[in-house]
């Protein structure tokens, strides 16, 4: 790749290759704050599928380490939604040292929440209201369990919002820093907006999961207990990785149930969302 950059989110190390200057220009500046690996466990390359597709109508394909071979390149416009995309496909088909579950995640006094659910479900916006409250931001895509410990592990890439999210968040965060605003998307119009500086400084101390949520935004307010057993099954759905890691993700799994309480809850509003979410933990 003509141009690189690498850096460390977690526990998990990139190296992030492109035939375009402007993604890695994007990444180093959004991730400026973050650590560096050195030695990287995943890579991510950003390329062309023709030499002439790097000018005319320049088209986006995401490869590395762990490929899907049929999926869509993106324009151009959106190489840094790309380059997040690659990053998150490594993970998802390639981690094995951690149970992944799809979630979002806040911290505060050692003991996280996890907050899991459907697209659109609020989770990466609840979590980026609750980091502007005093949590701890741990993570909007991915949650690390580690099989041996229980403890969950940060993985606090870029905030990914969607939409009508999107002013919500600029409004509450006037001070964040914000990447351009994409629009066209497959998920319609996204902005990142980058973590916090404790969230950054932190992001390497692991927390002990305290509640796990399955939010539904758009909702009159209801809270319903999950039993372990419901919440199980959810989180099997909730993973990239249960599967392959077989005795050890179930294992993993039943443990979290076992210790962490599961609530569900709806919520019409993020004012409503974040006093439920803040009163249950």
């Amino acid at each position: 790749m003509k141009h690189v950059t690498s850096l460390r989110i977690g526990p998990v190390g990139f190296r992030i290759g492109s035939a375009w200057r402007a993604p890695i220009d994007a990444l180093d500046d959004l991730y400026r704050d973050y650590p560096r690996p050195v030695i990287p466990d995943f890579n991510v390359h950003l390329f062309a599928a023709r030499p002439w597709r790097r000018y005319l109508r320049p088209s986006v394909h995401i490869g590395g380490d762990f490929v899907i071979p049929d999926a869509a390149p993106l324009p151009l416009a959106q190489a840094l939604l790309a380059a997040e995309m690659g990053m998150n496909l490594q993970m998802a088909l390639g981690q094995r040292g951690y149970l992944l579950l799809h979630a979002s995640g806040v911290e505060r006094d050692g003991r996280a929440v996890l907050m899991t659910g459907i697209s659109g479900a609020g989770k990466s916006t609840l979590a980026a209201l609750l980091m502007a409250r005093g949590w701890r931001f741990m993570g909007d895509e991915f949650i690390l369990i580690d099989p041996a410990t229980g403890m969950a592990h940060a993985f606090p890439r870029l905030i990914s919002l969607k939409n009508e999210a999107i002013p919500v968040v600029e409004a509450l965060l006037p001070h964040a820093r914000f990447g351009p605003r994409l629009t066209g998307t497959p998920k319609g119009t996204l902005r990142h907006v980058v973590p916090d500086a404790p969230a950054i400084a932190a992001m390497a101390e692991p927390a002990a999961p305290a509640l796990i949520l399955f939010p539904r935004f758009g909702f009159d307010p209801a809270e319903r207990p999950v039993p372990p057993s419901e919440a199980f099954v959810r989180l099997t759905q909730a993973s990239t990785n249960y599967v392959t890691l077989a005795e050890r993700g179930f294992e993993a799994l039943t443990d979290l149930v076992a210790r962490a309480p599961a609530i569900a809850i709806d919520y019409p509003d993020t004012a409503t969302g974040i006093e439920m979410v803040e009163r249950l933990a």
